[in-house]
């Protein structure tokens, strides 16, 4: 058979493309895998809070990590 061959320049190019960033309409809802999952929801909020706080107080960690 044939291949379809991609450079790197016109694939970079499709990664921005509104199309490339909307999900399938016919993508079923699945927490944690097609939609965030109740528990990644919380991690992040938590996240977010945590970083306000330190933003707040002017304190701020070298390394932000993700556990």
């Amino acid at each position: 058979g044939t291949r379809i061959i991609y450079d790197r320049k016109f694939l970079m190019e499709c990664r921005n493309s509104p199309v490339a960033k909307t999900p399938p309409s016919d993508l079923p809802d699945i927490p944690g895998v097609t939609s965030p999952g109740a528990e990644e929801l919380k991690l992040e909020n938590h996240h977010v809070q945590n970083c306000e706080e330190k933003a707040s107080t002017g304190e701020e960690e070298q390394f932000d990590m993700d556990i």
